[in-house]
């Protein structure tokens, strides 16, 4: 198997960087909020050497992550949870704007505000929104990304690079969502 360039960089920039500064960070935070002592096994400082040592076809196998780990682990793992992709820890934006949040998704991303914004072709918009509440497509995260400009535009009184009757009646490029995910 060959060598993968610059693995063992990006490894050390995640761990000097992206570890303290951003994951790390934010579970010391959520854990001191509840009173709960949470401790990373795996950043052991033995652990962390030893990793550091490792062959990078050990870190990287094809394109399979913690290679080693999972060989130690196969015996002692069920099948199931071994063949699972990773997943993190992620917020539930998607439930969220179904139920207790739809009425403040619905009061702020509305026909009006859409259009007064200066910024989104309403139908668009409302197609995505609409995708998303009959539980089409999962388009939370981008739902979640508009209501928050939106209510910051509202907070601060932002105004539309150009008069919204001007805007919607005319051919000026505004961000429409034409796809899934794409502005």
């Amino acid at each position: 198997m060959g060598s993968k360039p610059g693995l063992n960089r990006f490894l050390n920039f995640d761990l000097r960087y992206y570890l303290p500064d951003d994951i790390l960070y934010k579970v010391d935070r959520m854990s001191m909020a509840h009173s709960l002592e949470a401790r990373p096994p795996f950043l052991d400082p033995r652990i962390v050497d030893f990793a550091g040592r490792l062959p990078e076809n050990f870190k990287l196998h094809g394109s399979k992550s913690k290679f080693v780990l999972r060989e130690l682990m196969k015996d002692k793992l069920p099948a199931s949870i071994m063949r699972r992709p990773k997943i993190g820890f992620d917020i539930p934006v998607h439930d969220w704007l179904r139920g207790v949040l739809c009425p403040l998704l619905l009061d702020t991303i509305s026909e009006d505000a859409v259009r007064a914004s200066g910024l989104f072709h309403w139908n668009g918009v409302k197609k995505i929104l609409t995708d998303h509440l009959e539980r089409r497509a999962n388009l939370g995260y981008h739902l979640w990304g508009l209501m928050i400009l939106l209510l910051w535009m509202k907070e601060w009184k932002i105004a539309p690079p150009l008069p919204a009757e001007e805007l919607n009646n005319s051919e000026a490029p505004v961000f429409a969502f034409d796809q899934v995910g794409s502005l």
